[in-house]
């Protein structure tokens, strides 16, 4: 569907020409009409379909609509899990919103309290955050909420996984309870049907390809014992195009040991976890997102919403805990109808989840042996040497196991 059938305000669909956006997703095309109408909203969507866009553009559209007197005040509040959604979703409202007067600001923690409380002060129309810090501003006093005409709970079951219920439950006692609500889920288990219980009125509700991969993706599984995964990750790496590659680990120490392994064999590598300062995340995303960085060593911190079309491989150096996260994390390819592969490094132990994997996939993963690598070598434990002096480089092979 075109964006013109939406009838957007001029300086949104001018802002729309200008970002580059062409027709309308599935969950745009649904969502949009509903929320310009001022409908509470409920809204699955496959990861990459353009669902940032699809609460924005209304939210833009409906605050021109209605001029308020009285100065800048908060009026639309977008609630994330993660201070990289929040700068995403920061970077689309900007976008969108080029031509307009209105101002957004982010509000998360990790950086310094005083350029937030001066935004907020000054007043913003829409402000992008995290709960906990949002909270810190509400109980100083450096934020009102009570005039906001619509909130967004966006990723909701990723927040409720990550504790922040009692935060957001605290953040809708302070808004105006005659506001609109939009909540977008990826998944919609049994606690996100309790909160939308309680949060949304007469909610209008779209499900497009809940939990469903992308076509655009292919999928491979590299059978290979844990003490070998390095060194297959380095022969992987060796043979494919290594442009924008997403490394996926299970802890945030193996995240650092991988890209550091990766660096010594002569990629430009960086680590993404949630032990990095906030200027340390935003830098790696920065010098990935240019292409400064080829690869980027990440946990789950960046399973949801990264929103990069150039990355061609994820690989999954651990297996995510369940098939959902795995559908998560290889969402982050085959993103702006461009092809993607999804390469996972399995072994004897990852069984199950496979199953669950192929059950959602509805078919079997091919699996895959490299040709020239050495399968057969010895664990760490049969050399004399410490798994400390070993290294991950391109003329010796790695034996250390990481951590």
């Amino acid at each position: 569907m075109s964006f013109k059938s939406f009838k957007l305000d001029d300086r949104v669909a001018q802002g729309l020409q200008a970002a580059g956006y062409q027709k309308a997703t599935p969950i745009q095309t649904a969502a949009i009409p509903a929320i310009l109408a001022g409908r509470d909203v409920i809204g699955t969507a496959q990861t990459g379909t353009g669902k940032t866009a699809a609460f924005v553009l209304p939210i833009l559209h409906n605050l021109l609509a209605v001029k308020k007197p009285g100065g800048r005040r908060t009026r639309a509040l977008i609630v994330t899990p993660t201070r990289e959604l929040a700068e995403q979703i920061n970077d689309v409202v900007n976008a969108l919103g080029k031509f307009t007067s209105l101002r957004s600001a982010t509000v998360y923690g990790g950086v310094g309290m005083q350029p937030q409380e001066k935004a907020l002060q000054q007043g913003v129309e829409v402000i992008v955050a995290c709960p906990g810090r949002l909270l810190d501003h509400l109980n100083r006093g450096n934020a009102r909420l009570d005039r906001v005409e619509v909130l967004v709970i966006d990723e909701a079951d990723r927040m409720l996984d990550m504790g922040f219920l009692p935060s957001i439950q605290q953040i809708m006692k302070a808004v105006s309870p005659e506001r609109q609500t939009l909540l977008f889920s990826a998944t919609f288990d049994a606690a996100v049907e309790k909160l939308a219980a309680k949060t949304l009125r007469s909610p209008q509700r779209f499900s497009m390809g809940n939990d469903a991969p992308s076509s655009m993706v292919s999928h491979m599984l590299y059978p290979v014992p844990q003490h070998l995964k390095p060194g297959l990750l380095q022969k992987l790496l060796d043979n494919m195009n290594v442009d924008s590659v997403l490394v996926f680990t299970r802890t945030k120490h193996r995240a650092d040991r991988v890209a550091e392994k990766v660096t010594r064999a002569g990629y430009a590598a960086s680590a993404l976890h949630a032990n990095k300062s906030q200027s340390q995340r935003k830098q790696a995303m920065d010098r990935f997102r240019a292409g400064k960085i080829n690869v980027l060593v990440a946990t789950d911190i960046a399973a949801r919403g990264l929103d990069i079309a150039s990355i061609s491989h994820v690989i999954n150096f651990d297996i995510p805990g369940t098939a959902t996260d795995y559908i998560h994390r290889i969402g982050r390819t085959g993103r702006a109808e461009r092809t993607g592969d999804a390469l996972t490094l399995v072994t004897s132990d990852d069984k199950a989840t496979i199953r669950d994997i192929e059950k959602i996939l509805g078919a079997p993963i091919e699996r895959r042996v490299l040709s020239g690598f050495n399968y057969s070598e010895p664990t760490e434990k049969d050399h004399v040497a410490s798994p400390r002096r070993q290294s991950f480089n391109r003329t010796r092979p790695v034996k250390a196991c990481l951590a």
